[in-house]
This record gives structure tokens, sequence and C-alpha cells, in this order.
């Protein structure tokens, strides 16, 4: 069997805390507004920056509704772990994962096209699982408080994007 290891040596990220809490954000956006992951990140450890496609304009009550939940999903110290599979294997999760979970959510599309066969996975408790290869904390305590510095909309493209850092 020959396996490409490539993808496996963590991409370096400037800051892990802020990069897992991209991953919670991810997920949580995508269950409150049915949107994709965001495909427009800058991670950093003073302030990160994320733009999501929405169909509408969120008020300041679901702002703050949003740095509520992703607060209470950190205090969770839910476990984040890692598994390796081959692009196989991720395609039948996806294509056999119950409708809603966070398999079910995961796009293929979204890998490079000179990603390997193996894949590693980046697991949150029961709450996300998504392709990547960047470095995370071990568990969603070590994250810090999440805080939302603010937030600009782009009327035009329906693009939200959220200003937070890490405490």
């Amino acid at each position: 069997m020959n396996i490409d290891y490539d993808i496996l040596e963590e991409r370096e990220v400037s800051f892990p805390p802020a990069h897992t809490a991209e991953h919670l954000l991810n997920q949580l956006m995508q269950r409150l507004y049915g949107c994709e992951r965001s495909n427009n990140a800058h991670i950093e450890r003073k302030k990160s920056k994320i733009s999501y496609a929405l169909n509408h304009k969120p008020d300041r009550k679901e702002e703050k509704e949003i740095e509520r939940q992703m607060n209470d999903l950190i205090r969770q110290d839910l476990p984040v772990t890692f598994e390796t599979v081959s692009r196989a294997e991720l395609e039948g999760m996806i294509m056999n994962a119950a409708p809603g979970s966070p398999e079910s959510r995961m796009d293929l599309s979204r890998l490079p096209d000179d990603a390997s066969n193996t894949i590693r996975l980046v697991r949150i408790g029961d709450y996300d699982v998504c392709p990547c290869i960047g470095k995370h904390v071990r568990s969603t305590s070590q994250i810090g408080s999440f805080v939302m510095l603010g937030t600009n909309w782009d009327n035009d493209t329906h693009v939200f994007r959220i200003r937070y850092k890490i405490v």
C-alpha cells in the first residue's frame, strides 16, 4: 500500500487556540445559517477575520448569540482529536452520515487537488469534524474566551465578516 504522508504534516498556524475556535465557528455558522464553512479566513494571535456567505445580515441580537454559543462550546471542554482516513473511507463516511451530523456537512471539493490519499481529520468532540493539517489545542477549554470585536456586512455580495480575538 502506497501512502503519501505529506498531508499529515501539520501546517504552521500562528495561534492554535484561534485556529481551533475557527473550526467551532465554522460549524456553528453552518448550524445557525445553513451556510458553507468559510473559505476566507485570516487567523492571527491579535485579531482574526472570517467571512460567510449568508442570506441575510445578522442583527445585533444574533451576533451576541453567536458569541454566547461560541463561549458555551469552549467551556464544554470538548476533546480535540485526530484520525487519518483514506479518501475512499472519507467519501463513505460522508455518504453514510446521519442527516445534520458534522460528517454530513463535510465537503471534499474543498480539498486541494494535490491532496494525498491519506486525509487527516480533526474532530472536536461530536460537534465538528473536518479535514485539516493545522495545529490545534487539545481541548476547547484551552482556547480561552471568544470575543467578537465587530462585524461587516456587504449588501451586494451578502458576505458577513466577523472579527474576533481569543483572550
